[in-house]
């Protein structure tokens, strides 16, 4: 539509006419078959999501509370190593404050998490790790494949969250050894914001708290998921359950592989027009860590404001993401999750190409066909 912005964000993302549609039709009762068949399929669709055979369940509430219930019913009174190398691993260690004694081992944002320190901490008796696979405040994808190895080797649960990667990268819950691990609605699903699935193993459900939270007490969720039909404890967000159950239609029909394919050209993509730009990645990476295949963060090319370059894009009808905190300025972020495709893609690359150009960058080049080369191929 005319009046529309182009989200190119890390989140929230364009959401499909389909699932437009969803939210749009009469109310219905949460406790009958049809919400229940809604919730049962979502649950079918988000285990291939998050590769897993664990029991999954959906949290009215953003990913924030998936993160929290996680911590809340797992964490508490327990030694907690915290990796934080971006904004919201430093969040999985604050709610990890609340809950337990959590120990941030930090990095700065953007460069790989401490491993070594991280084994440290388990063999100084951590009874669990939380980690942001996919760090969006940095563009960097974190080794949770070796992180699980880890945990797993000194008896601790794994928290990971996925929030921006499940539905739009590989993720094999099972095979990293990952206990809880959870995702938002609004980024890689391409669904609205407003709800978090959370994925729990049989190792922490033989840990849970006794003490736990009231609304987001998963097994309290666990307990009503086995209803027949399928229901949540709490009156659920109706319409957001309607739209997920759509959005994760689309991504049956699509196929895990083939998307997670498509979210991959189209990061390589961008990262083309940031290298043909002459412009630096943001993350330093090593062995094990990597770009993450969701969002792609370029460092600011010296002397251009961050209302030069993202307002002139602003202008244009797109929304591109700056840096966090202390990245302010210092950072830009182009989001490539959901359901979009080439031709938002080229969109996008196209204005930032014109705002950089129009900035007085030296030496910028075609960004936009170095982008269609990578799609094209």
């Amino acid at each position: 539509m005319e009046n529309e912005r182009l989200l190119m964000l890390p989140g929230p993302v364009p959401v499909p006419e389909r699932v437009r549609q969803a939210m749009m039709r009469q109310a219905i009762n949460h406790r009958g078959p049809e919400f229940g068949a809604a919730y049962a399929e979502s649950v079918d669709v988000l285990k291939d999501c998050f590769g897993t055979k664990n029991e999954v369940y959906i949290i009215s509430g953003s990913g924030t509370a998936g993160m929290e219930a996680a911590i809340a019913n797992f964490g508490q009174g327990k030694k907690i190593a915290s990796l934080v190398n971006g904004k919201f691993g430093e969040r999985l260690w604050k709610i990890g404050q609340r809950c337990g004694e959590a120990t941030a081992i930090n990095s700065e944002w953007g460069t790989p998490v401490d491993l070594d320190a991280l084994a440290e901490a388990l063999e100084n008796g951590a009874e669990m790790v939380t980690m942001i696979h996919n760090e969006t405040s940095a563009g960097i994808l974190n080794p949770a494949k070796d992180v699980g190895k880890l945990a797993r080797k000194h008896d601790a649960l794994f928290v990971m969250d996925g929030v921006t990667s499940v539905g739009g990268d590989d993720v094999r819950m099972d095979e990293w050894n990952v206990d809880v691990a959870i995702v938002g609605s609004q980024k890689c699903l391409a669904a609205p914001a407003g709800l978090a699935a959370v994925a729990v193993s049989d190792r922490a459900w033989e840990r849970i708290a006794e003490k736990r939270p009231f609304y987001l007490d998963l097994a309290a969720y666990r307990k009503n998921g086995k209803n027949t039909p399928m229901e949540t404890p709490y009156t659920p967000a109706v319409p957001l359950f309607l739209a997920l159950a759509e959005a994760l239609a689309i991504i049956k029909e699509e196929g895990m592989q083939a998307r997670i394919a498509r979210h991959h050209r189209m990061s390589a993509s961008v990262r083309a027009a940031v290298a043909a730009w002459g412009l630096e990645m943001f993350p330093t990476l090593d062995a094990v860590s990597a770009y993450s295949n969701t969002v792609t963060a370029a460092k600011m090319p010296e002397g251009v404001t961050d209302n030069a370059l993202r307002g002139t894009v602003k202008k244009m009808g797109i929304e591109i993401a700056g840096g966090q905190d202390h990245l302010k300025g210092k950072i830009f972020r182009i989001g490539s999750m959901g359901a979009v495709s080439a031709p938002e893609i080229l969109a996008t690359l196209a204005t930032v190409q014109y705002a950089l150009r129009k900035a007085g960058v030296a030496g910028v080049g075609d960004g936009v066909e170095a982008a269609a080369e990578v799609l094209d191929a």
